[in-house]
């Protein structure tokens, strides 16, 4: 992404989703107004190739952007947007981690395959940044939520799965998400529904839940958990705790990349919707995300969210030049 030109207006901490396959004329006047930092993308708007592309054009064309970042949750398995017939079936994470027990090498060939082949179809609709992988850990007796999304329950093995399905979906020009930072493994709720909350230990989860993203900590963004650790902090989640965010993402773990929140209409996260976005904003958090296109939602948000800051400029420029300064080489293995 190109910085700003002397004169014109940042781009609002935020990223929308829109309601359906084609913008509406609220949605154009809407973007057109408050000029977010960028797009993401469900299954509500994907019909075909063509229209997803010629949506994805209307979208930077109403921002006057052409570096506009487009995200999609294209995981495979039980998150897959882009569906069939129009586009391939994908495995989800889990048998990486299967094939990882018997030969971790080939384990993280098929990973890099599996990134690149998703950026393959994703740069061919113009769609730049992937909300994956995962890198949570899979917990006995958690809560279904993350599951088989999750590449096993060995830190080590994690890492350098999420490590290959980083290089391979830059290796196809898509920036790639690591998700859902610091841990959103052992959660016994799904966030979607309520607040998960943690009660480990922090020496605990220093060993295991916050390794992965340690080891991948130059990734160029991360999306956090909506869940509260209560060693760290025993109120707010990740997304909203000041805590987490600066002592524990930014610190232990030492990521500096573009800090993406989760979804703010989550049931996880309390109170109206302008609080959200400032809550997560003062925590930490570079943008806010809202994906459900819900036009009152979005106005609150945008109402409050306010430009990009300074720093997350920088973090922007640094990781939409892949293979440059982002952790992780463009090749192909």
């Amino acid at each position: 992404m190109n910085r700003q030109r002397a004169g014109e207006r940042p781009p609002l901490a935020a990223i929308f989703g829109c309601e359906g396959t084609e913008l509406t004329a609220w949605e154009r006047d809407f973007l057109r107004s408050h000029n977010p930092l960028g797009f993401i993308l469900f299954a509500r708007n994907a019909a075909s190739p063509s229209q997803v592309r010629e949506l994805v054009d209307s979208l930077r064309e109403t921002v006057g952007r052409e570096s506009a970042p487009v995200l999609i949750d294209q995981e495979g398995g039980r998150v897959q947007r882009l569906k069939p017939p129009q586009w391939r079936r994908l495995p989800p994470a889990e048998p990486f981690g299967w094939l990882w027990n018997d030969a971790p090498e080939k384990a993280c060939r098929a990973a890099w395959l599996h990134g690149y082949t998703i950026a393959g179809e994703l740069s061919g609709l113009g769609i730049d940044v992937n909300c994956l992988p995962c890198l949570d850990l899979r917990v006995p007796g958690a809560h279904d939520i993350i599951g088989d999304r999750s590449f096993g329950a060995d830190p080590r093995q994690v890492a350098q799965l999420g490590q290959a399905v980083c290089d391979g979906l830059l290796a196809g020009a898509v920036i790639p998400v690591v998700k859902h930072i610091p841990g959103h493994g052992r959660a016994l709720v799904d966030s979607h529904e309520s607040l998960p909350r943690v009660e480990t230990s922090l020496a605990e989860l220093e060993t295991s839940d916050f390794l992965p993203f340690q080891s991948l900590a130059g990734a160029p963004w991360a999306m956090t958990a909506h869940v509260v650790y209560t060693a760290v902090d025993e109120e707010e989640p990740a997304t909203t705790s000041l805590r987490v965010v600066q002592d524990i993402i930014r610190g232990k773990i030492g990521f500096d990349g573009l800090l993406l929140s989760d979804d703010i209409s989550m049931k996880a996260l309390k109170g109206d919707f302008a609080s959200r976005t400032e809550k997560a904003l003062a925590a930490g958090c570079d943008v806010v995300l809202h994906c459900n296109g819900e036009r009152a939602e979005m106005e609150a948000v945008a109402a409050v969210a306010g430009p990009l800051s300074e720093a997350a400029f920088q973090r922007l420029e640094k990781v939409f030049r892949p293979g440059e300064g982002t952790g992780y080489p463009s090749r192909r293995p």
